[in-house]
């Protein structure tokens, strides 16, 4: 359950919250970030490797990412599974995130950092 709104700067952070999950979905970034969301990925955890994901580049304070989502990528045995690809082209590709440090790794070491996480790794192109 959502904290209650007791007092006009309650309702500007809610605001201010909405509004970052609204800012990672929209416009061009030089890094976009596609959560695989087809039964498989859903079935596997795929909605709360999203939320995650949201969760851990505001906590990074990352603002170079826009987040979305696609159906099945045909690799059902690796969900849930994302696709990272940058600004020059390149794309990587993380499977089986069940795990939040996973997550975590990933924002921290690559989309912060720059540094693939092999251990992760499924493809990349």
């Amino acid at each position: 359950m959502a904290d209650k709104i007791t007092s006009p700067a309650d309702l500007l952070a809610r605001a201010r919250q909405a509004q970052a999950g609204l800012d990672l979905r929209d416009g061009e970034k030089p890094i976009k970030l596609t959560v695989h969301m087809g039964t498989c990925g859903i079935a596997a955890g795929a909605r709360d490797v999203l939320a995650t994901f949201m969760t851990e580049l505001a906590a990074a304070g990352v603002e170079n990412v826009s987040l979305h989502q696609s159906g099945c990528a045909g690799l059902c045995e690796q969900e849930p599974m994302v696709t990272i690809q940058f600004e020059d082209g390149s794309q990587y590709r993380y499977g089986l995130l069940e795990d939040h440090d996973k997550i975590k790794a990933i924002v921290s070491q690559h989309i912060v950092g720059g540094a693939p996480v092999d251990a992760y790794l499924i493809k990349s192109a």
